[in-house]
């Protein structure tokens, strides 16, 4: 195929790729605005006023799971009210408390250790592909055990490339790969529910490094302390 005819042809489906993605976020933040005002107004209905509602998780992703925080200075039968009153209005998925706990610190562990692992080491694939070099797929094993005590926390799988090329390629390119280091994680024993993957292309190159360089071509990981999703009275079907 004629080099320049192959390129726009990936350019092509680049920028559909990424024309999809921003209809669906669009899509998304309407439908997720609408849930957190009834949310808000079945809150505000039971007299929950001082609690927050998040309905974004930690990374920024929009969940319809939202997470209940503040009014500490309502009775237990008001925080029991208005999480049953948010977690009735249709389109939510299930509610639970923010707390504090020891998994912040777990998560944080995990993450040092990534990092460590990741400090003279990089995950590679082959010239624009998506395809795992053979030491890169050793290197995700130690990842993946690294990994492994933080089941339960959000992991972030995110790529990133240089600014060379075409930007919506690199962008297109950058979550493919990422997809790839998920999907790798998967088939090592990483629950999919845990792993988020995303592409910012060049948007975001690594401090101190000129844009161009190739060394902003890499795979980051995020753990991301989540709380856990304790079950309510809407949860738990027939009398108490």
């Amino acid at each position: 195929m004629n080099p320049r005819r192959a390129s726009l042809i990936v350019a092509g489906a680049a920028l559909c790729l990424v024309m999809s993605f921003a209809v669906t976020r669009a899509r998304g933040l309407a439908f997720i605005g609408d849930l957190d005002r009834q949310a808000s107004a079945a809150r505000d209905a039971v007299g929950g006023k001082g609690v927050t509602l998040n309905f974004r998780d930690r990374y920024g992703w929009l969940t319809r799971h939202p997470v209940l925080s503040g009014g500490r200075d309502l009775s237990p039968a008001t925080r029991k009210a208005v999480a049953a009153a948010i977690a009735a209005v249709p389109g939510i998925a299930g509610v639970s408390w923010a707390r504090d706990g020891d998994d912040r610190s777990v998560s944080a562990h995990c993450q040092d250790d990534v990092e460590r692992i990741l400090e003279t080491r990089t995950i590679r694939f082959g010239e624009a592909s998506t395809r795992l070099e053979p030491s890169s797929e050793r290197l995700l094993g130690e990842v993946a055990r690294s990994l492994r005590p933080c089941v339960g926390s959000i992991i972030a799988v995110t790529g990133h490339t240089d600014a060379s090329g075409n930007q919506k390629v690199n962008v297109a390119l950058s979550q493919a790969r990422a997809e790839a280091v998920r999907s790798a994680l998967i088939a090592r024993g990483i629950p999919a529910t845990n792993l988020r993957a995303a592409g910012l292309g060049s948007a975001r190159p690594v401090e101190g490094l000129d844009p161009l360089d190739p060394a902003n071509r890499r795979i980051e990981f995020s753990v991301l302390y989540t709380a856990p999703v304790k079950p309510t009275p809407i949860d738990t079907p027939g009398p108490e």
